[in-house]
């Protein structure tokens, strides 16, 4: 009779039928009223995943934690301290980076509740998981889009198109403005919720509660926090690439006019134009936005408007970790590639054997290239 009590207590009449049977032990298992309370009614039923699964998952979490803090930890402490990076276009990349250390500063969370091998941070815990996540994820995808819009008018305007400060700063400020309902509406309770997901470990917000509210946040937040920045991307790099191929056979064209091999043949034959590195960047970030971000839209939209079976707890796990892997990238794409950062890397820790041609020792030509100069620095 005691026993019978205490379950009540733990599970309340609702979720009684569904607590562990058979030495089967449930997801749920353990958790409080409070914290079941938080918990979708789609994941009641599922059974706990094994430990191994758990470990797994800490391990490539503390992984890409290390990657991601290193990482972005260090464009942030160079271009913050270096006077020569510290230009309008790179007060984009270094909120990107902002907001990819903040996208794995909220891991310790995850790999504790993996160490535990459940929802040990609570509700509290999953609410600072998840308003993390929401400023961090939507914060970098309008970021990446307003660098699109930048390297664009950089390099398709090179005399009338450099972004200023002042304008650098308000799109930064209009990012943060621009996630924040996003963030504080599911967090408050006002639209939406924050809930955890999968082997309730991690929190993001509600997709799998069937009711119109939810499917209606679903929809508008697809579209604010993936479909706009995407096609603002695509818009913008296509854009680029369109203009870098034109400007290269530009450059075939006339030397073939003046009967030369290439224009570029002050150059080292064996180093890559600044127009061409900026194109295989531009479409490297094109591929990691959609490759990241495109399976958990669509898992969200699945979760509520498709069939919610196709949704177990390892399944939702993977486009956890795809949208995660971004952070740890993005500060190899846009600033290890940037010629500058590389430098003052190179001047800083010279033992990483970081080969960066100097620019002080190639003024000549940088001041015959001006055409490429707004691409390199971008």
């Amino acid at each position: 009779m005691e026993n019978e009590t205490q379950n009540y207590n733990v599970y309340g009449a609702y979720f009684a039928p569904l607590r562990s049977s058979d030495g089967v032990k449930m997801l749920v298992d353990g958790l409080d009223s409070a914290d079941l309370a938080v918990v979708p009614e789609h994941w009641l039923s599922y059974p706990a995943p094994p430990a191994s699964a758990h470990t797994a998952l800490a391990l490539l979490y503390c992984f890409f934690t290390a990657a991601a803090l290193i990482g972005n930890g260090l464009v942030i402490f160079v271009f913050a301290t270096t006077k020569s990076l510290r230009t309008s276009s790179n007060l984009l990349i270094l909120n990107l980076a902002i907001f990819d250390f903040i996208m794995m500063a909220k891991a310790p969370f995850f790999i504790y509740n993996s160490a535990m091998r459940g929802f040990a941070t609570g509700a509290l815990g999953c609410q600072i998981f998840a308003v993390m996540g929401s400023y961090s994820g939507i914060g970098a995808a309008m970021t990446n889009a307003c660098i699109a819009y930048d390297r664009h008018s950089t390099i398709t305007r090179p005399l009338d198109g450099r972004l200023s400060r002042g304008k650098a700063l308000l799109m930064i400020a209009c990012v943060w403005i621009y996630a924040t309902p996003w963030s504080l509406m599911p967090l408050f309770n006002v639209w939406g919720r924050f809930v955890p997901e999968g082997y309730l470990t991690s929190c993001t917000f509600d997709y799998l509660t069937n009711t119109f509210d939810t499917k209606l946040f679903v929809g508008c937040i697809f579209t604010c926090s993936y479909l706009f920045p995407m096609g603002f991307i695509i818009y913008f790099y296509s854009g680029i690439v369109k203009q870098v191929f034109a400007h290269e056979a530009a450059l075939r064209e006339q030397a073939k006019k003046m009967n030369v091999e290439s224009l570029r043949s002050n150059q080292n034959a064996s180093a890559e134009s600044a127009e061409i590195r900026i194109a295989k960047a531009a479409l490297t970030v094109c591929f990691l936005f959609v490759a990241s971000w495109t399976p958990y839209g669509v898992m969200s939209l699945i979760g509520a408007f498709g069939d919610q079976q196709l949704l177990t707890p390892g399944v939702t796990m993977i486009p956890a970790v795809a949208c995660k892997t971004v952070a740890c990238i993005d500060p190899w794409v846009y600033a290890i590639s940037h010629p500058k950062y590389r430098q003052e890397l190179q001047r800083r820790m010279p033992w990483l054997q970081i080969r960066e041609p100097d620019d002080n020792a190639s003024t000549g030509t940088n001041n015959t290239t001006n055409s490429t100069a707004p691409a390199a620095t971008a």
